[in-house]
């Protein structure tokens, strides 16, 4: 993990919900059909742990797609993501839903997005991330660019800034070490 300042250590260490985008933060974009249709995305297993350890020290997740698939339902599922909204364009209005849901401020909030879809969120919250390659103009109003690119351990890299803000990387990833931690919680 690369080192952080002071100011986005402090703006990680007062997140209370992670709110990722799919295409091309928790994937790389690439859209693949099978031959009746289907969608196909492919995941990181290291996103998924990183997902998985932002829940075990009690900070909320959420996904918030433009698209809808039911590849993307079954990986929401699979690391017990209980705010889960697919097919959702304006993603705004959904996440101030949640918020107050949650009585979760948006400073309270890391939105990790890639394209200008996600910049109307990105500019309002706390802390807003994206990949290395995330389209340029996200880049350009981000708090924090990840070095790894969208699909290859994004959410590991945000999951680390947060926890590591905290606490030593080392105490947050005892956790992920006991045989409970792969335990699917809803």
């Amino acid at each position: 993990m690369q080192p952080v300042s002071s100011a986005l250590s402090a703006k990680a260490q007062a997140v209370r919900l992670v709110v990722f985008d799919v295409d091309g933060v928790l994937t790389d974009g690439t859209l693949t059909y099978g031959a009746d249709g289907e969608e196909l995305k492919h995941f990181n297993v290291k996103d998924g742990v990183g997902i998985k350890l932002l829940q075990a020290f009690g900070v909320d997740t959420a996904i918030i797609s433009a698209k809808k698939s039911s590849a993307l339902s079954r990986r929401a599922h699979d690391l017990g993501v209980k705010h889960f909204f697919p097919g959702i364009k304006d993603k705004w209005p959904c996440l101030l839903e949640l918020l107050a849901e949650l009585e979760v401020t948006p400073d309270e909030v890391c939105y990790v997005g890639d394209d200008v879809i996600d910049l109307k969120v990105m500019m309002r919250v706390g802390l807003a991330v994206t990949p290395a390659d995330g389209f340029w103009m996200v880049r350009d109003k981000a708090h924090h660019v990840t070095t790894a690119a969208g699909g290859r351990g994004v959410a590991r890299e945000v999951a680390d800034m947060i926890l590591g803000s905290r606490m030593s990387l080392e105490e947050a990833y005892v956790k992920a070490m006991l045989p409970e931690f792969e335990v699917v919680r809803l």
